[in-house]
């Protein structure tokens, strides 16, 4: 697969990306970066963030370590923003967790809970806190929001229904959102099937080509197939786009599938 940018699209604007060391938050991150905007990226380790930085170009990006779900760190995250950056264009909520396991009769309810918490709660968090930062301006610049949804959200998955609950609700909360906050801030999300990064090994490994059998592309996505879509959808080119939820699943849906 060939990937391709605009290295111009994002220049001179500033992007907050949630869970941005690894996977698909890097990659957007990465992308963003690519395309002329400058980068704060998030995740629980200091350490997994100061590699991450390190893959972007000099003074194109920082990072502040926290819990997604921590007040005290989205202020840290928003302060550092409106001090390094002066304002904020484009949030992209990519944190998120899935450590449950199995059919829902048996859940854990406090581990689902914590799953709300987390992808939920907080990523509605992380937009009022921007939304109403006196000091970025999110509005006045007209922002864009892409938050992270997923085929789960859309088709019963096995074993992993929460997780599709929780990101029902985030596609559900990106739709609400994008009305309420026009004209001033679009909101859109993304809804990958299964992309190969650490966080979804388990769907794939040890059997990659049988499960990309499934998808009428023939393979599985990739975290820049999802950082393309990212970053349209948070640029001027799709300015007239808010509330919707682009699925990325290689056509596996329109064919009957179920990541």
């Amino acid at each position: 697969m060939t990937e391709t940018n605009s290295p111009d699209r994002m220049a001179g604007k500033n992007a907050i990306v949630t869970g941005g060391s690894r996977g698909i938050g890097l990659a957007v991150a990465q992308r963003l970066v690519a395309e002329g905007a400058r980068v704060l990226i998030t995740g629980r380790r200091q350490e997994s963030l100061d590699a991450a930085v390190a893959t972007m170009p000099a003074g194109s990006a920082i990072a502040v370590a926290g819990k997604a779900d921590d007040p005290e760190h989205r202020a840290a995250v928003l302060e550092a923003a409106a001090a390094e950056f002066g304002g904020l264009d484009i949030l992209v909520c990519n944190a998120g967790i899935n450590p449950l396991y199995g059919p829902l009769v048996d859940l854990d309810l406090d581990g689902a809970r914590k799953v709300l918490e987390v992808n939920v709660v907080a990523t509605l968090a992380w937009v009022q806190d921007a939304v109403k930062h006196t000091g970025l301006g999110f509005r006045e610049r007209h922002g864009s929001i892409v938050i992270l949804s997923s085929v789960t959200g859309q088709v019963p998955s096995a074993g992993i229904g929460w997780y599709g609950v929780s990101k029902a609700a985030n596609a559900h909360l990106t739709r609400t959102l994008g009305v309420e906050l026009a004209p001033d801030i679009r909101v859109n999300a993304v809804a990958p099937a299964v992309v190969k990064t650490n966080f979804s090994r388990a769907l794939y490994e040890g059997k990659e080509d049988d499960v990309a059998a499934d998808y009428p592309l023939g393979r599985l996505g990739t975290p820049g197939d999802v950082a393309a879509a990212v970053a349209f959808l948070a640029s001027a080119d799709a300015s007239w786009i808010t509330s919707q939820v682009l699925t990325l699943d290689g056509g596996l849906l329109a064919a009957g599938g179920t990541a």
